[in-house]
C-alpha cells in the first residue's frame, strides 16, 4: 500500500472533496461508511471516498485502487500506486478555481450557490463509465444512478484486492458488450439496458470512439457524441462537461430548466440548442458549466 497526503492550501482556491464527488457529476466513488448521497453538509466532510481507476493515458499506466478523504486542509489517501497524479486528474485539482469564480458573472444565484458549495471542482472522469452513468441518468436520482454504476461494477467489472478488500472495477466496453439485454435488466437498468449494451458494443468495436470528441468545437463534439445509443444532447452535455473537459457545456437538466424559467427566463428560446447557447452566455461563456455544476447542486439541495 502506498499513502500520502496533499496539501490543499498549495492549489489555487479552495477544495471540498464532499461536494466534488456527491453533487451528480461522477458516480464513480463510494463511501466507505456506505453513506453516498445521504448528507449534504456543505464544506467539511470527512469521509473515505474510494474507486477503481483505469489507466489514464498520460497520467498512470496501470489500474488501480485510491482511497482520499479530506481531513481539514489536507487529502489523504492510500492506493495501490502514487495517488497524487491520479487525483489531481480526477477532481481536477490543477484548475484555478479562483480565478474560475473571478471569470463568472456577477449574479445573485451563482453568488449563493459559489458561496454556498464553495471548493466544489468538477470532475474529470473517464470517459466510458462517465458516458454509461449518464445514458442510466435519465428520470432517475442521483442515489438511484450510483447504484446503478455500484452493481454493473459488481457483476462484471474485474476483481482487485487492496488491503484485505475486494474492489470491483467498472466494466469495459468489450465486458458490457457482452451482456445481454435481459441480464443488465436483472441489473434495474429497465429500458435504459439495450441503450447501455449497443453503445458499449459501438465502443468495443471501434465502431465509435467517444475521445475523437475531444479535438472537436463544442457544439461538433456534442453532435458526436450523441451517435451513441440513448444520448441525446443532455447526456452528451453531461459527457462533455464531466470527463471531456468542456468546461463550457451547460447539461439542460431539470434543474437548470428550473433555474432558467425562475431567473433566467429571457435565455428559453424554445429548443436546446438555442437555449444552450443563451445559458452558456448568460453564465459566463468558457466556465459555464462549472457554474451550471454548482447551481445544480444548490437547487437540488433546497437553495433558491
Amino acid at each position: 500500500m502506498e499513502q500520502g497526503v496533499i496539501r490543499l492550501d498549495d492549489l489555487d482556491g479552495r477544495f471540498d472533496l464532499q461536494s466534488t464527488v456527491e453533487s451528480g457529476q461522477s458516480y464513480l466513488w463510494d463511501r466507505a461508511d456506505g453513506e453516498m448521497y445521504e448528507t449534504t453538509a456543505a464544506y467539511g466532510g470527512s469521509a473515505w471516498y474510494e474507486t477503481v481507476v483505469a489507466p489514464i493515458p498520460g497520467v498512470s499506466d496501470e489500474q488501480a485502487v485510491v482511497r482520499v478523504r479530506q481531513d481539514g486542509e489536507e487529502l489523504q489517501w492510500e492506493s495501490t500506486t502514487d495517488a497524487v497524479p491520479i487525483l489531481t486528474h480526477l477532481l481536477r485539482l490543477d484548475d484555478d478555481l479562483d480565478a474560475i469564480e473571478d471569470a463568472t458573472p456577477d449574479d445573485p444565484l451563482l453568488d449563493r450557490a459559489f458561496e454556498q458549495y464553495s471548493g466544489m471542482r468538477l470532475v474529470r472522469d473517464p470517459v466510458f463509465p462517465c458516458l454509461i452513468s449518464f445514458i442510466c441518468s435519465a428520470q432517475m436520482r442521483v442515489a438511484r444512478i450510483h447504484g446503478m454504476q455500484r452493481r454493473l461494477a459488481r457483476e462484471y467489472g474485474d476483481e482487485i484486492e487492496f488491503d484485505g478488500r475486494t474492489y470491483h472495477a467498472f466494466p469495459t466496453p468489450a465486458q458490457l458488450a457482452e451482456r445481454t439485454e435481459a441480464e443488465l435488466r436483472e441489473l434495474s437498468l429497465g429500458y435504459r439496458a439495450p441503450y447501455v449494451q449497443r453503445t458499449a458494443e459501438m465502443i468495443a468495436t471501434g465502431e465509435v470512439d467517444p475521445l475523437d470528441a475531444i479535438d472537436l468545437d463544442y457544439e461538433d463534439a456534442r453532435d458526436h457524441m450523441s451517435q451513441f445509443v440513448g444520448v441525446g444532447n443532455k447526456v452528451a452535455d453531461c459527457v462533455l462537461l464531466f470527463s471531456l473537459g468542456f468546461t463550457e457545456a451547460v447539461p439542460l437538466d431539470t434543474w437548470i430548466q428550473t433555474a432558467i424559467a425562475d431567473h433566467y427566463p429571457d435565455c428559453d428560446r424554445g429548443g436546446y440548442v438555442s437555449t444552450s447557447r443563451a445559458i452558456r452566455e448568460q453564465f459566463g461563456g468558457q466556465y459555464a458549466g462549472y457554474a451550471q455544476t454548482y447551481v445544480f447542486h444548490y437547487l437540488r439541495n433546497g437553495g433558491n
